[in-house]
């Protein structure tokens, strides 16, 4: 008997990371307001990206287990923490959020160690994003005018993670790789 195939739940995963990163920053570099971004923060790149790494636990992928459904709990926690300045509910400051940053950006330098291992295209979209939680942590102490390049740069590692979604479906659809993602930086 032929096993049933299965999806891949990163393709979820890095749509939902992917699009609500983008949409955040439109939000930082001006173009548009904040209530989109706790929505999706909230529904796709909250729930949906948790979905997709518990399901990756399934797979056998760790780093995929841990890099969706921490990055769900990273985009639920900052809806949450929205919510909460806007309704007066357990008030951050901008110093409050920049340490909530760090210690985002910590977490982020492991995975980016790891994206290295994988392939080319995870290794830049992690060093994107590593570099824009940098900036967005210079934003918060003291920096402010860095959130517009973080915004600026976060969109091209939002670009980034669905490139590697396309190629994970396009590889599906076509039956063959069309779009490359290179070696491992780091090998063996």
């Amino acid at each position: 008997m032929e096993a049933q195939k299965q999806g891949n739940p990163a393709v979820v995963g890095l749509a939902g990371f992917g699009l609500t990163t983008l949409v955040l920053q439109f939000h930082n570099v001006g173009w548009m307001g904040v209530g989109p971004v706790i929505w999706l923060g909230l529904i796709f790149g909250g729930l949906a990206q948790m979905i997709a790494g518990l399901q990756e636990k399934g797979t056998g992928n760790n780093f995929g287990y841990c890099a969706f459904t921490a990055y769900g709990a990273f985009w639920i926690a900052l809806a949450m923490l929205l919510i909460g300045n806007q309704f007066n509910i357990y008030v951050s400051s901008k110093t409050d959020i920049g340490w909530f940053l760090v210690a985002w950006t910590a977490f982020t330098a492991i995975l980016w160690i790891g994206s290295m291992r994988i392939h080319s295209a995870l290794a830049i979209t992690f060093t994107l994003l590593l570099a824009g939680f940098v900036l967005l942590d210079l934003a918060h102490f003291g920096y402010p005018q860095l959130t517009v390049v973080a915004g600026y740069e976060l969109m091209v590692c939002a670009l980034s993670a669905w490139y590697i979604m396309a190629h994970l479906i396009f590889a599906d659809v076509f039956g063959r790789d069309v779009l490359p993602v290179g070696s491992p930086w780091i090998k063996a």
